[in-house]
C-alpha cells in the first residue's frame, strides 16, 4: 500500500482511538456532576481529558468495541491491590478528569474521579509504603512511584471523590482559587462538548503535533500535518452515537486563517490519497475485500468543513466508525506480503 495511504489511516486510527468510547445519553446529574469535576481543573492545564464510565457501561457499542479488543492478561499485582483495596475500576470508577500540566521540560498530572471507594482500606494499604500528613481536617497521603522520583499524592474530597497528583503541593493546590477570566477559554470548549462523556481538549502548549511525530512510527509520519497541528490553538476530540455506528469529530482551531486553509488542504488531500490507494490495483490484492470496504465506507463518511466562531477559525473532520470496521480491523490480513515487508525480503533472497 502507498505510504500516503498508511498515514492517513493512521490519522484517522489514532483521532478514533482517542474518542472511540463515546455514548449519547446524557441526564441532568450526570451533567452537574461532570461539571464539577470540570470546574476543578487548573486554568493552566495543556490538555485535559474526561471519561463517564457510568454512562459508558451501558453503551451498545463499547459492548461491541470489548468484543473486538484483544484480552489483556491478568495481571497478579493489580489483582493483590483489587483485594488489598476493594476498588477495581472497571466495576468501581464512575467519572474522573485528569489535566496535564507543563512545566518547563518537565509536567504533571492532576486528576478527579468519582466512584465507589472503601476510604479505610485504601488508606491503611497507602501507608504501608506511604505516609500522611494534616491539612485542615483533611488527610493528605503520599505514596513513592515505581520507578520514578515523584510521589503519587491524594486526598478524599467525599466519600465517593478524591484527588489525585504527582504533584508534591497538593495541599496548595486545592486551597487555590481561580479567577473567571482564566477558565473562560476552558469552558466554552466543554460546553461544546456537553453531549459527550469522553473527550479530549488540547492546548496549543501542549505540542500536539510534536508529540504525534515522536510517537508515530517513522514509515507513517506526516511531518506537514505535526507542523499545522502545532500551529493550532485549541484541539478537541469528541465521539456520538449514531444507531450502530460511533460519530467521531476532531475539530482544530487558530485565529490565522492561513493555519486553518493548510489544515483543510491538508485533510482533503489525505482523504483523496487514501481512497486513490485502496483503489489501487495492488491494495486490492494485498488486502482482505472485507476490510477494504470496511476502510472505504470510514473514508466516504469523511467531511472536513471549516467553522468561523468570530475571533478563531475552526477546521471540523468527522467521519464514522462502524460495527464492519471494527470487525475487519480486528480479523483482516493480508493475503500476501506488502512490498517492502520482511517476508518479501526474505522471498527475493531465497
Amino acid at each position: 500500500m502507498k505510504k500516503q495511504t498508511w498515514v492517513a489511516l493512521a490519522v484517522l486510527a489514532l483521532v478514533s482511538l482517542a474518542a472511540i468510547f463515546a455514548y449519547q445519553k446524557w441526564s441532568p446529574r450526570n451533567s452537574s456532576l461532570r461539571g464539577e469535576l470540570l470546574a476543578m481543573m487548573p486554568a493552566d492545564a495543556s490538555a485535559v481529558f474526561f471519561v463517564d464510565l457510568g454512562e459508558l457501561r451501558s453503551a451498545p457499542f463499547l459492548a461491541k468495541l470489548y468484543a473486538w479488543a484483544p484480552k489483556p492478561q491478568a495481571d497478579p499485582e493489580y489483582a493483590q491491590f483489587i483485594k488489598d483495596t476493594g476498588f477495581d475500576y472497571e466495576r468501581d470508577l464512575y467519572r474522573a478528569a485528569v489535566a496535564l500540566e507543563k512545566h518547563g521540560e518537565t509536567s504533571t498530572f492532576f486528576a478527579v474521579a468519582d466512584g465507589k471507594f472503601d476510604q479505610q482500606k485504601i488508606s491503611a494499604v497507602s501507608l504501608k509504603t506511604g505516609a500522611v500528613t494534616k491539612n485542615g481536617t483533611r488527610d493528605i497521603f503520599s505514596i513513592p512511584i515505581s520507578g520514578s522520583a515523584k510521589t503519587l499524592s491524594f486526598a478524599f474530597l467525599r466519600k465517593d471523590r478524591m484527588v489525585l497528583t504527582d504533584n508534591p503541593d497538593l495541599a496548595n493546590i486545592l486551597q487555590s482559587r481561580k479567577r473567571v477570566q482564566d477558565t473562560a477559554d476552558w469552558n466554552s470548549r466543554f460546553e461544546r462538548l456537553a453531549g459527550s462523556p469522553v473527550f479530549a481538549v488540547i492546548r496549543h502548549d501542549a505540542g500536539a503535533g510534536s508529540a504525534l511525530a515522536a510517537q508515530t512510527p517513522g514509515g507513517l509520519r506526516s511531518p506537514q500535518l505535526s507542523a499545522v497541528l502545532d500551529q493550532l490553538q485549541w484541539i478537541t476530540i469528541a465521539g456520538r452515537p449514531e444507531n450502530d455506528r460511533l460519530r467521531i469529530i476532531a475539530e482544530g482551531e487558530s485565529s490565522t486563517e492561513a493555519t486553518m486553509r493548510q489544515l483543510a488542504d491538508l485533510l482533503n488531500g489525505v482523504l483523496i490519497l487514501a481512497e486513490a490507494g485502496l483503489n489501487d490495483a495492488k491494495t486490492r490484492q494485498q488486502l482482505d475485500p472485507a476490510a477494504r470496504a470496511a476502510y472505504l465506507e470510514v473514508l466516504r463518511s469523511a467531511d472536513v468543513a471549516k467553522i468561523d466562531r468570530g475571533d478563531t477559525k475552526s477546521v471540523r473532520l468527522t467521519f464514522e466508525i462502524t460495527p464492519a470496521f471494527l470487525e475487519s480491523a480486528g480479523r483482516a490480513t493480508p493475503s500476501k506480503p506488502l512490498p517492502g515487508s520482511a517476508a518479501t525480503a526474505r522471498k527475493g533472497h531465497s
